[in-house]
C-alpha cells in the first residue's frame, strides 16, 4: 500500500547518499560548531589572556602616553603612531584569528569531512515559495529545533543561578576586598560559570548533530520504484543484461572450442573447475595455460578434451590453485611447477605407454 501512494520507505542507496553529499545537503549542527568554537575560543583566552592583555595595556599605554597627547599632531608624526597602533594590534589579534579559523574548521571537518562543493550557492527558486515556507515553518524539524534551543536557554540559565547561588557569599564580599583580589574571584566565578555553560552547549551540540543526522537520512529515503529505477540506471536493463551475459558466453565458448583441443592435459576439480594446461618445449619457458572455467564451462572444457582425446586429470587442489591465480595465456607460477610438471609427466608416460 506504502509502495502504491508513492512513500518513501527504503532507506537511501550509496549513489544517493553520495549525489546528496555533492550537492552539499550533509549532517552538520551549527550548534555543535558554535560549541567548540567557544571551547576554543575560552582555551585561547586561558592560554594567551595575559600576553593579550599585556599588549592592550601597552598600546593604551603608549596611545594615552605623554608623548602621544603633549606631542603636536603632524603629517610627519601620524604614519609613524598609526604603524605602532596597527603592528602592535596586528601581533595581538592575528594569532587569535588564525587559531580561531583554524578551530572553526575542525568543527566542520568533525562533522562533514573533507567536502568542497559550489553548490549550495546556486540560486533556488523553490525557496521563494511562500506556501511551501509556510509550511516547513510547522515541520518536526524546526519543532525539534525550538524545543532543542528551549532547552538550551533553561538549562544555561538553571546552571548560571545554581553556580552563582553557591558563590553567593564570595560575590557578597567582592565589595570589601581589595581591586586585585576581588578581580581574580570574580574571574574565578565567571570561569567557573563558562565551564558548565560550555559543557552544556556541547552536549546539546553533539545530541542536534545526531538529529540532524538522522534527519538528514530520513530526508534521503527513497521509493520502491525510486529504488529499481536507480538500479537498472545503474546495472542496465535486465534484458539487456542478459542478453550480454549471452553473448560473453558464447564468445567464452567459441575460445574454449579452439583452445581446448590444443591442451596437453587438463586439469580438473571434477565438480567446479577445470583448467587446459599447454606446454611446448623450446617455445615455452613454463606451461601455460590456455583455458580455464568453472561450473557450466569446466563441465564444457571436459567435454571438448574427450572429443578431441585431450587426457583429464584430477588434482582437485591444483586445479582450485591455477583457477584462481592464474590468467588465461600467462604461465604458471614458480609455487606451481612441480605439481604441473607432476601431471605432465604422468601424462606423458601415458602417452608412450599407449604408443608403445
Amino acid at each position: 500500500m506504502a509502495e502504491d501512494m508513492g512513500e518513501k520507505t527504503e532507506d537511501p542507496t550509496a549513489k544517493r547518499r553520495y549525489d546528496s553529499r555533492q550537492r552539499g545537503q550533509v549532517a552538520k549542527s551549527n550548534d555543535l560548531s558554535g560549541a567548540i568554537i567557544m571551547i576554543g575560543a575560552a582555551g585561547i583566552l586561558a592560554f594567551f589572556g595575559r600576553e593579550m592583555l599585556a599588549g592592550l595595556a601597552r598600546l593604551t599605554q603608549f596611545s594615552l602616553g605623554t608623548g602621544v597627547l603633549d606631542a603636536d599632531l603632524t603629517i610627519g608624526s601620524l604614519p609613524r603612531d598609526l604603524q605602532i597602533t596597527v603592528g602592535e594590534m596586528a601581533r595581538l589579534v592575528l594569532p587569535v584569528m588564525l587559531i580561531m579559523f583554524f578551530v572553526a574548521a575542525v568543527a566542520q571537518i568533525l562533522q562533514v569531512g573533507a567536502l568542497f562543493t559550489l553548490q549550495p550557492l546556486k540560486p533556488n527558486w523553490k525557496k521563494f515559495n511562500i506556501i511551501a515556507g509556510f509550511g516547513k515553518f510547522f515541520s518536526r524539524k524546526n519543532f525539534v529545533k525550538g524545543a532543542i534551543d528551549v532547552m538550551k536557554l533553561t538549562l544555561i540559565a538553571s546552571v548560571t543561578a545554581a553556580v552563582v547561588r553557591s558563590e553567593m557569599a564570595n560575590i557578597a564580599h567582592l565589595a570589601m576586598l581589595p581591586i586585585t583580589e576581588a578581580l581574580v574571584i570574580a574571574a574565578w566565578i565567571m570561569l567557573h560559570v563558562a565551564a558548565w555553560v560550555l559543557l552544556i552547549l556541547f552536549v546539546l551540540g553533539i545530541l542536534d548533530f545526531l538529529f540532524q543526522r538522522w534527519q538528514t537520512t530520513h530526508d534521503m529515503r527513497m521509493t520502491r520504484q525510486e529504488v529499481r529505477d536507480e538500479r537498472k540506471a545503474s546495472d542496465g536493463d535486465p534484458e539487456t543484461k542478459s542478453r550480454r551475459m549471452r553473448m560473453a558466453r558464447q564468445i567464452a565458448l567459441q575460445r574454449i572450442g579452439a583452445d581446448v583441443p590444443k591442451a596437453d592435459v587438463i586439469v580438473t576439480n571434477p565438480t567446479h573447475y577445470s583448467v587446459a594446461l599447454q606446454y611446448e618445449v623450446g617455445t615455452m619457458s613454463a606451461p601455460r595455460v590456455i583455458a580455464k572455467g568453472a561450473d557450466f564451462l569446466a563441465l564444457r572444457i571436459r567435454q571438448i578434451a574427450a572429443l578431441n582425446g585431450v587426457p583429464i586429470i584430477e588434482r582437485p587442489p591444483l586445479a582450485r590453485a591455477l583457477y584462481h591465480q592464474v590468467d588465461v595465456g600467462r604461465e604458471v607460477s614458480l609455487e606451481h611447477y612441480e605439481a604441473v610438471a607432476e601431471v605432465l609427466a604422468y601424462v606423458y608416460r601415458l602417452e608412450g605407454k599407449m604408443a608403445s
